[in-house]
């Protein structure tokens, strides 16, 4: 599994410059292979990490359970 690390801050500025998203990023990165993706803040400690899977279908999976799990926590906090 590859392994690949991001700063965080650097990376959602991008992705708001570019106007696209995360999950547009990440599609882009497959390739077949297994990749863990590790978010980093500015001192270079781990925020959370993601392991991308190896096709468009378990993506679209991961992104809808995202989107769920973040309605709820959301929805929580009201």
């Amino acid at each position: 599994m590859k392994v690949i690390q991001i700063k965080a801050k650097d990376f959602f500025e991008f992705i708001k410059l570019k106007d696209t998203s995360m999950w547009e990023i990440f599609s882009q990165m497959i390739d077949g292979e297994e990749k863990e993706i590790i978010f980093l803040d500015e001192e270079e400690k781990i925020l959370f990490n993601y392991i991308l899977p190896q096709n468009l279908e378990k993506l679209e999976e991961d992104r809808k359970t995202f989107a769920k799990q973040y309605t709820d926590k959301i929805s929580n906090l009201n």
